[in-house]
């Protein structure tokens, strides 16, 4: 973001931030790129038989795995945007995943939505004391932050749920569902289209069925927050205030923004989206809270947040990726992986080609040999090891952030110190 100059005043209700500027995907783009990555799916799924890798059940499982990891990374984005690094996400997803399940199964799922939210929230205010008023090392306090959420729940979930039905030392009772919609018609529709198996056609209608089909109305939820951000973020006056304590902090409080502020309401923010994700996962993907149940997600939405480049768009498509590759764990797992290495070999030798292009010959060899390696393990195996199917994601994670490194530019200020009134 171009730091404003001393002719703006950015109190001023009237203010109209620019659209934000730099080398991004226009939405034609992105959305030719997704055609192509949908195309070449469908051809390997014609050659392989694995039909499974777009079918209506897989996208929706997908669906609902990339909401936690979606919900995580906006977290991230919210306070990253405002130069707070959010480590502890992890931990503010498990207080949400407590919280949310004991007053959900207390007073209904929908108060566990909020106590949940309340729960990270206040993960995130911790944060926010630690970091902002105290300058404490960003992900010195976000690892805290972690270590306490695990700790604390781990001594509250006994006190809390043993002596209920179903409930355990480990494990709260049932919460009851928040309710899932189908749209009738459009739903079968898309099912029976893509049982068909048509080259492209009916992998759209895969993709399509699974947003039409059996969705909660949490993930409705979660889908219409990514374009609320980007609104609030950056069209109006606030975020451009939120989003210039994230670029120059001295700069906007020289222009008369309360900088501290801005920083505790992001981080705030990013702690209550990322109870929310804790809460999806303890009432919608299961409905009971269960030790241990976020695994890894949190740091998995902050890589999501990193490979979106800081926006939320490029973080959804992060965690839908992510998402759709954990769900290869449930359904179909060593067929699905096995097929996605002939495409993961098609993908690369299109990086090689597009290397030669940009005359980068010496990556481009190196990305060649390991395509070659990679068809090589497809050619001469019939399925994957059960131990690289549940690998898969976190592989996945490491191989797009270190393809992406290059391209990504993060808030100017995020993770620096910043002290009122040291511009002085």
């Amino acid at each position: 973001m171009t730091a404003p100059t001393s002719a703006i005043d950015v109190n001023q209700p009237t203010l109209q931030p620019a659209a934000p500027t730099g080398r991004r995907l226009s939405w034609p783009v992105l959305l030719l790129i997704i055609a192509g990555g949908l195309a070449l799916t469908s051809i390997v799924r014609l050659i392989t038989g694995a039909d499974g890798i777009t079918n209506v059940s897989q996208m929706s499982t997908a669906l609902q795995l990339a909401v936690p990891i979606g919900l995580a990374g906006l977290g991230g984005l919210w306070a990253e945007r405002a130069g707070v690094v959010n480590i502890g996400l992890e931990g503010m997803m498990i207080l949400g995943t407590w919280f949310g399940a004991w007053a959900g199964f207390q007073w209904g799922p929908w108060t566990g939505v909020l106590v949940g939210i309340l729960g990270g929230a206040i993960g995130g205010l911790l944060h926010a004391f630690v970091t902002v008023t105290f300058n404490v090392n960003h992900i010195v306090s976000g690892v805290a932050i972690n270590i306490l959420a695990l700790g604390a729940t781990r001594y509250l979930a006994p006190l809390a749920f043993e002596g209920h039905t179903g409930g355990s030392a480990k494990q709260s009772p049932a919460v009851d569902s928040l309710g899932h919609f189908t749209v009738p018609g459009l739903s079968d529709a898309l099912r029976d289209l893509n049982n068909q198996g048509w080259f492209f056609v009916s992998d759209i209608a895969g993709l399509l069925g699974g947003l039409v089909t059996n969705v909660s109305w949490l993930t409705l939820i979660a889908v219409a927050l990514i374009p609320a951000t980007w609104w609030i973020l950056w069209r109006t006056a606030f975020g451009l205030r939120l989003r210039s304590c994230g670029e120059n902090p001295v700069a906007a409080e020289s222009l008369g923004v309360n900088v501290y502020k801005y920083k505790y309401i992001a981080v705030v923010i990013s702690g209550g989206l990322a109870g929310l994700g804790g809460v999806f996962l303890s009432i919608v993907a299961n409905p009971f809270y269960l030790e241990g149940q976020v695994s890894g997600r949190g740091f998995i939405g902050l890589a999501a947040m990193i490979f979106g480049n800081w926006m939320p768009g490029g973080l959804a498509l992060g965690a839908g990726l992510f998402g759709y590759t954990d769900s290869l764990n449930l359904r179909g797992g060593s067929a699905n992986v096995h097929a996605l290495l002939l495409l993961g070999a098609l993908l690369l030798i299109i990086g090689a080609i597009w290397l030669v292009v940009r005359k980068k010959y010496a990556p481009s060899i190196i990305t060649a040999v390991v395509a070659a390696l990679v068809f090589a393990w497809y050619a001469s195996t019939d399925e994957v090891p059960n131990q690289v199917v549940s690998a898969t994601p976190y592989v996945i994670t490491l191989v797009v952030l270190a393809l992406s490194a290059q391209r990504l530019r993060m808030p100017k200020a995020d993770g620096l110190p910043y002290r009122k009134g040291q511009g002085k």
